[in-house]
């Protein structure tokens, strides 16, 4: 045998035995790791939720937790403890423990120690509509904490990459199961519509791997991605055994998946004893058939601009485009009826209104000091705009705002004067 094949045999001989150790290693090394980086989409879609106008407005107290999570407490706690909790759960996605998932369930406890009232809050208000989307597309009920994972229960979530949501949906694959997403409505943060069709997705995926965990792991990678981690393990089709064939971000995916479920559960086992907060607004949903340009609805209603839309993320520039179909308009519990009172009068003048050209439509004066443009064509910026909003205000489009300014970028600051 030649020196050249001598090497080639021993490069081979490593090749193998490193593939050898790769789900060992997946089960004792890089945990850490892994799940800081797995953490980061809940820390920030959180931090974006607190920052939404209901929770600056009505939630700023009782968010967090009476009691710090021990760390000390729970590195001694044996892995049987755990194993015995999950089990007790009955999930028919397999709730493994091994060092990776312990990693995640001891930095989830962490980040979620302060964060726990406001996500219990949020899924009171969503787990039922999730369980029913789930249920109807035979996917097991507590992939409903998959929501936590993805978007903290934030519906106006949008990552760094463009996914969308309280599922996280991307553009291409929203629109693959039926949402829809153009410059006038993204139903991937309509909270109903999204849940079906991450159920469906979900479904379809399960389908092609008869797998959840792969499944589940397919939701965040692609089902390409799990096919390469498939091959490249030598066919192989458990999670833990191609874990570090899989991309870095979906290894961390399943045990944050599990660390979620473990935390929602088990919290007051850590010492963990959250704030009841309620609802900041209780709501209900009226079906429109007709165009309704927001800014009726807030005339009608009373209501701000801003709380209006963050029942509505998903209508993108205040209209809702009903005739071509029905669509869901959220309204607070108090408002509804005054809504329902006034709904003829909504189309009339949102129609009146498309047919000359999109307008900003004001609500009620409700005093001085209520009105922010200057006359003559002009806007006076205030603390908050952004060329996007304003021209939302006054139905041009920021191309055109920039032109009749002489903007080249979107910077703008207050007491800035604008051409409208």
């Amino acid at each position: 045998m030649s020196l050249s094949q001598n090497m080639r045999c021993w490069i081979l001989f490593l090749l193998a035995f490193v593939s050898a150790l790769l789900p060992a290693a997946a089960q004792t090394g890089g945990g850490e790791a892994d799940a800081e980086l797995a953490t980061r989409r809940y820390s920030e879609a959180y931090d974006s939720l607190l920052n939404s106008y209901y929770m600056r407005r009505y939630a700023h107290q009782g968010l967090h937790s009476k009691t710090e999570f021990s760390l000390d407490a729970f590195d001694e706690l044996p892995d049987s403890v755990l194993e015995r909790r999950l089990r007790m759960l009955h999930t028919e996605v397999p709730m493994a423990i091994n060092d990776v998932v312990r990693s995640h369930i001891r930095l989830y406890l962490r980040i979620m120690s302060r964060r726990l009232s406001l996500t219990l809050m949020q899924g009171e208000k969503y787990f039922p509509l999730f369980g029913e989307a789930l249920e109807r597309y035979g996917v097991p009920d507590e992939v409903k904490y998959l929501a936590i994972v993805e978007s903290a229960l934030n519906p106006e979530a949008t990552s760094r990459v463009g996914a969308s949501g309280l599922w996280q949906f991307m553009y291409n694959t929203g629109k693959l199961y039926d949402l829809e997403v153009n410059s006038v409505i993204d139903e991937r943060r309509d909270p109903v519509k999204s849940s079906y069709a991450a159920a469906r997705f979900l479904r379809d995926l399960h389908e092609v791997f008869g797998d959840w965990t792969l499944a589940i792991a397919a939701y965040n990678c692609g089902p390409g991605n799990v096919n390469k981690a498939i091959a490249r393990s030598g066919g192989k089709r458990d999670f833990w055994e191609i874990y570090y064939y899989l991309p870095r971000e979906t290894r961390g995916y399943i045990p944050s998946l599990i660390a979620v479920i473990y935390v929602m559960n088990y919290y007051g086992e850590h010492g963990l004893r959250p704030e009841r907060i309620e609802a900041p607004v209780r709501t209900d949903t009226v079906m429109v058939d007709h165009d309704v340009l927001l800014g009726y609805v807030e005339r009608v209603t009373g209501m701000e601009e801003e709380a209006l839309r963050a029942l509505n993320p998903q209508y993108r520039n205040g209209l809702i485009p009903a005739s071509s179909g029905r669509y869901a308009l959220c309204l607070p519990l108090a408002q509804v009826e005054n809504f329902i009172r006034n709904e003829d009068s909504v189309y009339r003048w949102s129609a009146d209104s498309l047919l000359r050209k999109p307008v900003k439509v004001s609500p009620k004066p409700q005093g001085k000091g209520r009105h922010t443009s200057s006359k003559g064509g002009y806007y006076t910026v205030r603390k908050g705009d952004t060329l996007s909003s304003i021209a939302r205000k006054h139905g041009v489009s920021v191309a055109t705002l920039k032109k009749r300014n002489g903007l080249k970028g979107d910077n703008i600051r207050v007491g800035q004067k604008l051409k409208i």
